[in-house]
C-alpha cells in the first residue's frame, strides 16, 4: 500500500490544480457574461441625449441621439475584417445643434472612395458612445500626408479635428453618407472564450484521473509480481 501513496498524492494534487483552474474559468465566464449583458442593455436601451461630460466607465456603449451636421473634416482609419469588408473607417468632425464638436464614426469607406466629395447635410444621429481600444504600442503612427490612420485614438483624433475627445459610432442616420456603410457597435467582437477554457481544464482533469488510475494499477501489479 505504501508504494501507492506517491501516485495517489500525485493524482490528487494534479486533479486539485486542474479542477480549480476549470472552476476559475467558469467564474470568469459568469463575470464576462454579466459584462456582456450590461453592454447589451446599454446598447439596446432608449437613446438619450448626448451627456454633457461622457465618462468611459459610466457611459461606454450607451445609446445616444442628437442632430447636427458633419463639418467635412474627417480622418480615414484603415481597417479589415469588418462586416462590410476592407476599407477606411470615416471619423468625422460633427457639430451638434448645440454647438458641440465631437467625433462621429460614419462607417466604412471603400478603398477607392477617398476621392469622392464629402456631403454635409443636416442629419439626426442615433449611435453609441465608445472608447475604442484599437491603438497599442505596436500601432504605426498615422500617415498624415495621405490621411491614413491605423487605429481610433480618440484623444489624438480629437486634437487633429479640434473636437471634444468624445466618439459616437453611428447606427442610424436620417441622411446617411452615400459613400459609407454603417458599422454599428455590437458585442460580437468581444472575446468570451472562458467556456472553452473551462472545458479544456476539466477535460485535462479527466485525462489526469485516468492516467493516475493506470499508474496505480501498474504500481499494484508490480507489487504482486
Amino acid at each position: 500500500m505504501r508504494r501507492l501513496l506517491f501516485p495517489i498524492a500525485l493524482g490528487l494534487s494534479g486533479l486539485a490544480v486542474l479542477i480549480s483552474l476549470g472552476v476559475w474559468q467558469v467564474q470568469r465566464l459568469e463575470w464576462k457574461e454579466a459584462i456582456l449583458a450590461d453592454i447589451d442593455a446599454r446598447m439596446s436601451g432608449a437613446a438619450n441625449p448626448l451627456p454633457a461630460s461622457p465618462r468611459e466607465v459610466a457611459d461606454e456603449y450607451r445609446a445616444v441621439a442628437f442632430s447636427g451636421r458633419v463639418t467635412g473634416q474627417e480622418i480615414h482609419v484603415l481597417v479589415s475584417g469588418t462586416s462590410a469588408g476592407t476599407g477606411y473607417r470615416v471619423i468625422s468632425a460633427f457639430e451638434t445643434d448645440q454647438g458641440r464638436r465631437i467625433l462621429l464614426d460614419q462607417g466604412l469607406l471603400p478603398l477607392d472612395g477617398k476621392a469622392v466629395p464629402v456631403a454635409s447635410p443636416q442629419t439626426e444621429v442615433v449611435g453609441n458612445l465608445i472608447w475604442p481600444d484599437d491603438v497599442n504600442t505596436s500601432t504605426p503612427d498615422p500617415d498624415l500626408a495621405r490621411n491614413i490612420w491605423f487605429g481610433r485614438d480618440v484623444d489624438a483624433m480629437a486634437q487633429a479635428l479640434d473636437t471634444e475627445p468624445v466618439m459616437v459610432v453611428a447606427s442610424a442616420l436620417t441622411n446617411p453618407d452615400p459613400r459609407t456603410t454603417l458599422l454599428p457597435v455590437d458585442t460580437s467582437g468581444i472575446k468570451n472564450d472562458h467556456l472553452e477554457y473551462a472545458v479544456t481544464w476539466f477535460g485535462l482533469a479527466a485525462v489526469w484521473a485516468v492516467m493516475t488510475g493506470f499508474l496505480m494499477f501498474r504500481t499494484w501489479r508490480q507489487k504482486d509480481d
